[in-house]
């Protein structure tokens, strides 16, 4: 008896009744929208991706990238007599 007067009581709620499914709705749009704009993206990285995989690498140097107790412009080559010392 008593899930019978709950079930009519939320039936009777014009909130659950008509509110929770616009909601859903629009959850549903922006998260698609946010959806289609990922997938979208995809398909551009995967353009870069061809195009760097088609292009020649016979000039290319190998870098390595500074550690964050290391100054980046001793690593860059740009101060040589620096270079040879040892940074702490």
């Amino acid at each position: 008896m008593f899930a019978h007067a709950v079930m009519r009581a939320l039936r009777k709620n014009k909130t659950l009744r008509y509110g929770v499914p616009m909601l859903v709705s629009a959850l549903l749009i922006v998260g698609g929208s946010v959806g289609l704009r990922e997938f979208s993206q995809i398909r551009y990285d995967a353009v870069k991706i061809k195009k760097i995989k088609d292009s020649t690498f016979d000039d290319w140097k190998n870098i390595r990238g500074p550690r964050p107790w290391e100054d980046p412009d001793l690593l860059q080559g740009q101060n040589p007599e620096i270079r040879s010392t040892k940074t702490t």
